[in-house]
């Protein structure tokens, strides 16, 4: 994943700053609380494409 885009994107639903989990190829809301794939090193930022995330999936995270 380019490291110059990780510094553009923002969640499509919050616009807030999005975690990028290389080894699950995701990148991770944790205000809306969804992960959003990575596809063959092209971000989908569709909402309904994004994969939902439990509370103690995003308190991993912190």
């Amino acid at each position: 994943m380019d490291a110059r885009l990780l510094e553009i994107l923002v969640c499509p639903l919050c616009k807030g700053p999005l975690d990028y989990l290389k080894d699950k190829q995701e990148l991770v809301c944790k205000a809306d609380r969804l992960a959003f794939p990575i596809r063959d090193g092209i971000p989908v930022m569709l909402e309904e494409e994004a994969r939902a995330l439990a509370a103690e999936d995003v308190d991993a995270l912190r």
